[in-house]
């Protein structure tokens, strides 16, 4: 149960977004990103869906050095919503691929901090 929690807080992080962006699309579409995974239930897949969206938005406007941290992200959030709430494939899913989640969400926390002045938080 330890790794869906683990799981729900990689996904959710960018959830800690506190006010306005400033640096254009990017920022605003962080701030967006933001909105979509507050309060996620990890086991909602219509909310992941809609997480996801967004992440595939924020992917699209990112600066080329986090390109492949939002990759990661976005294919971990499209195996999340693939588990359908199913507490044995999240928890599955936090073994296999919980390693890879961490570095990717500290590289996308620290530039929204440098350059959109956002703290997303631990």
């Amino acid at each position: 149960m330890r790794k869906v929690a683990a799981l729900a807080a990689a996904v959710t992080i960018g959830a800690g977004l506190l006010t306005a962006c400033s640096g254009g699309d990017y920022c605003g579409d962080l701030k967006n990103y933001a909105e979509s995974a507050k309060n996620l239930d990890i086991k909602d897949s219509d909310a992941v869906g809609k997480m996801l969206d967004q992440a595939k938005s924020v992917s699209k406007s990112a600066p080329d050095d986090l390109k492949d941290d939002w990759k990661t992200v976005i294919d971990y959030a499209e195996k999340a919503q693939d588990a359908k709430g199913d507490t044995g494939k999240l928890t599955e899913l936090a073994k296999n691929d919980g390693e890879k989640i961490t570095p990717a969400m500290d590289a996308i926390t620290k530039q929204a901090k440098d350059s959109c002045k956002v703290d997303l938080g631990a």
